[in-house]
């Protein structure tokens, strides 16, 4: 490995939380501060939503809580699944679990009652959500065993993530899109989008992966092949949003937001190199979260003057 990337991958670990005491330590366990990748899509979803259905400010809480929870089961499942690869790994060895700032059981209770608290959110929306909350659950659950077995991990994260937007729709209105491939579109956006992201967090864990027997793109095309499918999914994320617009019947300032979100997208891929990762935190992290939360801004901004 080249210094830059034995940097990366001894460093601490990005986006958490210093300090003690119970809510930290669970915060730190999900990575509280990534909620800002996904949720801001949801939010994208219940503005889409509000041209065709009434929106309450109940709807939008249990939106949030609904996204929040299944957010949480997810990151705390994948903890404790990958809890002893994470302590075999020095970049993650320092997680609540490997480090022994928690046990499997607390992980445990909590990811149990952030399920319980989505499928209760799900109920308070509406009956389709209800019907269709094992499924989402039960997908984003299982990704946590995919690395283990597919390259195409990333892309069963990005779908699950998509999921957001889409259940916030159907959360809203209780139907599928008219056009239907309008919600397609927005899914296939959000599954390119973060599938790509993750491709390129991917980069610092080669080495490991290749040696632990566990697979991503990464570890199997390479560091420069990995970098130019991130860049494909990544115009397809643009591509699909645009898409998404036509279907949504979008203004100007939707439009807006997504020549925004391909600056942007530009600008991240510009970070990172082949052989230089000194700035993946900053495309990871920074880069994804200004993206999500601009691009929500141009839609609701766009809502409120229709």
């Amino acid at each position: 490995m080249t210094p830059a990337k034995d940097a990366a991958t001894s460093a601490r670990e990005g986006q958490t939380f210093r300090g003690r005491g119970v809510l930290l330590r669970h915060a730190n366990l999900v990575r509280l501060p990534h909620t800002v990748f996904a949720l801001p899509f949801a939010l994208v979803g219940v503005v889409l939503a509000s041209y065709v259905a009434p929106i309450t400010v109940s709807d939008v809480v249990w939106v949030i809580a609904a996204f929040t929870t299944a957010r949480f089961a997810a990151m705390g499942f994948n903890r404790i699944v990958d809890r002893e690869i994470d302590a075999r790994n020095p970049r993650t060895k320092s997680r609540e679990i490997p480090s022994g700032s928690m046990s499997v059981r607390e992980a445990s209770v909590a990811v149990t009652i952030a399920s319980v608290v989505f499928f209760v959110a799900a109920w308070q929306l509406n009956t389709l959500c209800l019907i269709l909350a094992p499924v989402a659950l039960g997908w984003v659950l299982f990704y946590s065993y995919t690395k283990r077995f597919t390259r195409w991990s990333h892309m069963v994260l990005g779908v699950g993530l998509s999921i957001a937007p889409v259940g916030a729709y159907l959360a809203i209105t209780g139907r599928w899109s008219d056009p239907w491939w309008m919600l397609i579109a927005l899914a296939i956006a959000v599954a390119t989008w973060v599938g790509g992201f993750d491709i390129l967090y991917a980069l610092q864990d080669v080495s490991f992966d290749r040696e632990n027997g566990l697979y991503s793109v990464p570890s199997t095309f390479g560091e420069s092949n990995a970098l130019g499918i991130a860049r494909v999914l990544h115009a397809a994320t643009i591509a699909a949003l645009t898409i998404a617009g036509l279907g949504a019947g979008a203004g100007w300032l939707y439009y807006a937001g997504v020549l925004v979100a391909a600056v942007l997208l530009l600008y991240e891929h510009s970070l990172v190199k082949a052989n230089d990762f000194s700035r993946l935190d900053a495309a990871f992290f920074t880069m994804n979260g200004v993206i999500s939360i601009v691009f929500f801004g141009f839609v609701f901004t766009e809502r409120l003057l229709r």
